[in-house]
């Protein structure tokens, strides 16, 4: 949610556009980050159709897709092999590039690294 790591700040996030064109368009959003949490419910207080997660774990629970838009040092290496597992139409958007496509795909995966 924040515009970079190790800060709350979400002005100017490319979260925020991600965020709000998924909330028009009906979709459900869960969102997480590891300090701006409170930053984005005092910008979106309760709006329909986002809930605020405690832990990347439960951002995944009963998920489609994964959107990465912060390049969290804590978000580099995930396991990719649980993703899958966790993740129902297995898709991966990453907006940081943080991740090798041919790692991503192996575990059945896929991979939209944006601008690469």
């Amino acid at each position: 949610l924040s515009f970079k790591p190790n800060t709350d700040d979400m002005r100017d996030a490319p979260s925020r556009v991600v965020l709000e064109a998924l909330l028009e368009a009906g979709a459900s959003v869960q969102a997480y980050d590891p300090e701006a949490m409170d930053e984005a419910r005092r910008i979106y207080g309760d709006r329909q159709g986002l809930s605020y997660c405690d832990s990347p774990k439960e951002v995944l629970k009963q998920a489609d897709a994964l959107v990465i838009v912060t390049e969290w040092k804590q978000f580099r290496s995930p396991d990719f092999d649980f993703l899958s597992q966790q993740l129902q139409d297995k898709v991966i958007f990453d907006g940081r590039n943080m991740y090798e496509p041919r790692l991503v795909r192996r575990s059945g995966l896929q991979y939209y690294a944006i601008g690469r």
